[in-house]
């Protein structure tokens, strides 16, 4: 018989100032505790009047990935092996920085002359030692690619991994889920995690009950080990479940770089100096 996940710890957000100066709501424990997850930023929501959205502009990366979804809004993104493009509400920007990369993502001339709403999420996703510098990627999905499904009081968008029988298109390095959930009022979800994957969810609206533990509106959820995790909400909620493996190696990190030892961290600060990321 499978072992139902409970509720290990909850962790409280907090607000904190990123980019060009946006406000991200961010889980206070990062790090290991999450691996194999870095950071988790949601994106507002904030509304903002013309010529007020802000963005990042150029900055670089190296040994990880970022995870971009819109759930409102538009930002246009660039970097410096000369890709670009729009994110738009349900698109998903999978990028992984590998050896490294400069790029910049900036509110759309739109979004600057109307303004308007915008959300989302950025989450950071570590990478093995061995992965490190791999050669950077992008994967662009737009919201007609990305699977969704609606049964029983229960919407999930299959960002990555797989939730209700559908599975995402997304190549990632390392086994990752990464589904947005939205459940009415009542509703249930009973999904499978991997036994050797860690598991969490984000809750950024209404409450859900796992194991009888409820989770807040603002919480991040660690969940103990097991092989699935059934998920109640009596008055409605939207969540994102989040589950990776451990990979159990040394973090090295000075701000945009994630690496394994702080000589790493040196090279990459030089070879960033130097002009010698992608």
């Amino acid at each position: 018989m499978s072992v139902a996940r409970a509720v290990k710890s909850i962790v409280p957000t907090h607000v904190v100032t990123e980019g060009g100066g946006f406000k991200v709501r961010r889980p206070a424990a990062m790090g290991s505790l999450m691996s194999p997850f870095l950071l988790l930023d949601e994106m507002g929501p904030a509304d903002y009047a013309p010529g007020e959205a802000i963005g990042a502009p150029w900055h670089p990366h190296r040994g990880f990935e970022t995870v971009t979804y819109m759930l409102a809004g538009e930002m246009e993104h660039e970097d410096s092996v000369g890709s670009k493009g729009v994110i738009t509400p349900g698109d998903v920007q999978w990028m992984t920085a590998g050896r490294g990369i400069i790029h910049s993502e900036m509110p759309t001339k739109k979004m600057m002359d109307e303004g308007g709403l915008m959300h989302g999420f950025q989450i950071w996703v570590n990478l093995p030692a061995k992965d490190k510098m791999m050669n950077p990627r992008y994967q662009d999905i737009t919201a007609d690619q990305s699977p969704t499904i609606e049964k029983d009081g229960v919407w999930a968008r299959v960002i990555a991994g797989e939730c209700l029988g559908i599975e995402s298109s997304i190549d990632t390095v390392i086994p990752i889920t990464y589904v947005h959930v939205k459940m009415a009022p009542g509703s249930t979800l009973n999904k499978t995690l991997g036994e050797d994957l860690n598991g969490m969810l984000y809750v950024f609206a209404g409450e859900v009950s796992v194991e009888g533990k409820n989770v807040k509106d603002g919480k991040l959820a660690l969940l103990s080990n097991g092989q699935r995790v059934n998920i109640e909400s009596q008055s409605g909620a939207e969540f994102l479940i989040l589950a990776g493996p451990e990979i159990g190696e040394p973090i090295a990190r000075y701000g945009p770089f994630v690496m394994n030892t702080r000589e790493e961290i040196l090279q990459a600060i030089d070879d960033y100096q130097r002009g010698l990321l992608a």
